[in-house]
């Protein structure tokens, strides 16, 4: 009598599944992941749905909600983390990607016995505000409770875990299927043609509006672009984040409702991709950030700021790295000297050689959970 073997289920821990690098980076794998042997589900801590669920869905995934992890209901929040296992017995294995945010499941977890208890450092946080005491308090509390300790820059392993874990991470690549984002002229010219762009100069953004990401900034550097160039058009991809409506608020204010585009979530970004002159990514701080990798992947410029991490640096010529210290009006002549002054061409090569390329670490991460579940 054959028995059916029941796929591996790892629980992946997450805010909200919108369309953010974190969240970007691990629907790769499950896109490429053998589903019969593991398959991911979700936790989330948002009522509303994000931009993947329908597509976990699809794939057999099953996503939980959970009420926010708030510093005055702990005790409410324990025992709805307690109750769910005590309802979800077929767990053994949770992968976080909210770090320290985590510290009540993994505490959970470890106190059941579970054979893998993970948490990603996704970034490096710089700067204090509100929730910094706290954070550096749970990121503390929890490591005694992992099992093993996940990372995309070395930065933000040393931040997450401290110097001595640090030493023990597993490098987990932000990879991407580096195949869909190959530079393509053709399809450059179709997509630009099909949004009205074939005589802009096209400026584009990949990321939520939060502070980390400093669109406010962003549009400082784009306006000084548009006094040069008035029909350069800066194409925001993205949705959510706490400062959604002051960004969109800027806009208006600086005269630039034409100029800018808000294309929300979006599941072609492959092929917008194609159709930017140069990806402009002045961040307060990044891990190894997915949307530069499929910039690169893309042939497309980029000019970011030097305090995002130099581990996503595979095509080295395609990047420059500007101080935020500088004035606007300085980044805004480095985007427009840099449009015409390179070659976009095909870079497979690059990004599968340096580790990148999602076919060839779906199957490393697969066996990885396989194994640890054979403990």
């Amino acid at each position: 009598m054959n028995v059916v073997q029941k796929p591996i289920r790892v629980l992946m821990l997450f805010t909200i599944l919108n369309r953010g690098g974190a969240e970007t980076m691990v629907m790769n794998y499950l896109r490429k992941i053998d589903r019969s042997k593991v398959i991911f589900d979700f936790v989330v801590h948002r009522e509303e749905r994000g931009a993947y669920e329908e597509e976990i869905e699809s794939m057999g995934g099953r996503i939980f909600r959970f009420p926010p992890p708030r510093v005055l209901h702990t005790s409410s929040y324990k025992k709805f983390v307690s109750d769910f296992f005590d309802s979800h017995p077929e767990y053994e294995m949770i992968h976080g990607h909210c770090s320290e945010l985590g510290y009540f499941v993994y505490r959970e977890a470890h106190r059941r016995g579970f054979k893998f208890i993970a948490t990603h450092a996704h970034n490096e946080p710089v700067g204090f505000n509100i929730k910094t005491p706290i954070r550096n308090v749970l990121k503390l509390a929890m490591r005694p409770y992992l099992t093993h300790y996940f990372t995309c820059s070395r930065g933000a392993a040393r931040w997450l875990f401290g110097k001595q874990l640090a030493k023990k991470v597993i490098f987990f690549p932000n990879a991407i299927d580096a195949c869909s984002l190959v530079f393509d002229p053709e399809k450059r010219k179709k997509v630009r043609y099909d949004n009205g762009w074939s005589q802009h100069l096209v400026v584009g953004n990949i990321s939520r509006f939060s502070y980390q990401k400093n669109h406010l900034f962003l549009l400082d550097i784009f306006i000084e672009v548009v006094s040069k160039e008035p029909l350069a058009i800066l194409v925001l991809i993205g949705t959510g984040g706490e400062m959604e409506k002051k960004v969109k608020d800027k806009v208006l204010q600086l005269g630039l409702k034409d100029n800018v585009k808000f294309m929300g979530s979006r599941s072609d970004i492959p092929d917008l991709l194609q159709a930017m002159d140069l990806f402009l990514f002045p961040s307060h701080f990044e891990g190894l950030s997915v949307a530069q990798l499929e910039a690169q992947a893309s042939g497309l410029k980029i000019i970011n700021s030097t305090s995002i991490s130099k581990d996503g640096t595979i095509v080295p010529e395609l990047i420059e790295s500007l101080s935020l210290d500088l004035s606007a009006k300085k980044w805004a002549e480095r985007v427009l000297s840099s449009i015409n002054n390179y070659e976009r061409k095909n870079r497979f090569q690059e990004i599968s050689e340096a580790g990148f390329d999602i076919n060839k670490n779906a199957e490393w991460l697969q066996n990885l959970y396989i194994t640890e579940s054979q403990r």
